[in-house]
């Protein structure tokens, strides 16, 4: 039996992606800030919940050992991630985004993830077959996005993509680090959750495709990428 964390999961892609594992056959931990939606949200996908905050230490150390308790992890979803938009749903663009902004961004969507993972890495170490999926962004890639033609082009925020691209870094190099763990990284697309205020385009079904896709690889499928739906996605 496989047994996978998702963080942030109580909602949106992450709750999706957990329904569709247990589908599959997985054990799931549905990790949530909020105790009581994450058990009501567990209870509803038949799913374990853990009381987890990544922004905080001590909710990471005790969610790690509740897990190790339970007897261990294969796969890890870094899921949990904000936007911060602005006022009436705006992006903060170049000329007024803040260091305060970026800050709150970096310390869930980077500092969250590296939390999480560097607890859990000696379960995941243990396991035969451990995987690790981080969430990144269309809007991570910088080639995509230096491209007048592309149509992110039109997205001017700072604090996200900077915070996804990060994302990708630090799976490259986890992913050298660890190479008997596959470690990537994936784009869901435009999906309507309620990160982007509910304006994606795709449903929470098709947002989790990718996750759940990477979450199934095996020993010998794809470590340090940047994948989305369709296949590699450029830097």
């Amino acid at each position: 039996m496989t047994t996978t964390l998702i963080t942030g999961a109580n909602k949106g892609l992450g709750f999706e992606a957990a329904r569709q594992l247990i589908a599959a056959g997985h054990t799931v931990y549905i990790g949530s800030r909020d105790a009581a939606r994450g058990r009501r949200a567990a209870e509803q996908a038949g799913a374990r919940f853990v009381q987890l905050d990544v922004t905080d230490d001590d909710s990471v150390e005790a969610a790690a050992k509740a897990v190790e308790a339970d007897g261990g992890l294969d796969v890890l979803i870094n899921n949990a991630g904000i936007e911060g938009r602005g006022e009436n749903n705006t992006i903060i663009g170049p000329a007024d985004v803040t260091a305060d902004q970026m800050r709150t961004l970096f310390e869930t969507n980077v500092f969250g993830l590296v939390r999480v993972t560097r607890a859990f890495l000696p379960l995941l170490r243990r396991s035969a077959a451990p995987v690790v999926v981080n969430l990144s962004s269309g809007l991570a890639s910088i080639s995509t996005l230096a491209d007048p033609e592309s149509p992110a082009a039109f997205y001017l925020g700072v604090a996200y993509p900077s915070s996804k691209a990060a994302v990708n870094m630090i799976t490259v190099q986890y992913a050298k680090a660890f190479p008997e763990i596959r470690i990537n990284a994936v784009e869901p697309g435009f999906t309507k959750t309620d990160l982007n205020g509910n304006t994606g385009t795709q449903t929470v079904e098709q947002g989790a495709e990718i996750i759940v896709r990477m979450a199934q690889v095996g020993p010998d499928g794809p470590t340090g990428g940047y994948f989305d739906a369709k296949g590699s996605l450029p830097w």
